[in-house]
């Protein structure tokens, strides 16, 4: 069974964000769009390109209303030394969950229960906590933070336009498509 359109199941966690250790719930998903970014782990080689790839893009999603959250099984004491000695890191403004028990991972399935850390699992979030795009990589796969941000405008354009759908590669502005009988075979 997918995840695609199931809600976040309830947990509470701590944050490492803007130099302070915050909490963080399933709560704090509602409302406002948000992009939970799962990776293996802090101090290593993908994730800080990945991260500081997020981090330059950041302004962008938050024009659209939308809150990132890295994630890893690390704690936040772990994020926070890690913010304090990495350039790439310390550029990140957005929220670094630590789940040092798992939960996250479990519930999002993404877990490595051998290894006790994440796959690259990127999960959209709608206002109303449900998971609208998931996609999880092998670790050795790095992701690209302008194509999530067009995931997020596609899934933000569908959202408040439930009749339409986004064409591959839509961005914004492209014409979409209205399904219907007069479509079918003429695509």
């Amino acid at each position: 069974m997918s995840l695609i359109n199931t809600e976040v199941k309830p947990f509470n966690a701590t944050a490492y964000h803007n130099g302070k250790f915050v909490p963080v719930s399933d709560a704090d998903l509602k409302g406002k769009w948000s992009v939970l970014v799962f990776y293996p782990a802090d101090f290593t080689f993908v994730c800080p390109t990945e991260l500081g790839d997020l981090a330059d893009h950041y302004a962008e999603f938050q024009k659209l209303g939308v809150e990132i959250y890295g994630v890893s099984t690390d704690t936040h004491f772990t994020h926070k030394a890690w913010h304090d000695t990495s350039e790439t890191i310390a550029k990140v403004q957005y929220p670094l969950i630590g789940d040092p028990t798992a939960t996250l991972a479990r519930n999002f399935e993404v877990l490595i229960e051998e290894e006790g850390l994440a796959l690259r699992g990127t999960f959209v979030i709608n206002p109303e906590g449900q998971i609208k795009v998931l996609e999880v990589h092998d670790n050795g796969i790095g992701r690209n933070a302008a194509e999530l941000l067009r995931k997020v405008k596609a899934a933000q354009y569908v959202a408040a336009h439930p009749n339409e759908v986004c064409p591959a590669k839509w961005t914004p502005g492209e014409e979409t498509l209205k399904p219907s009988l007069d479509l079918v075979g003429k695509i």
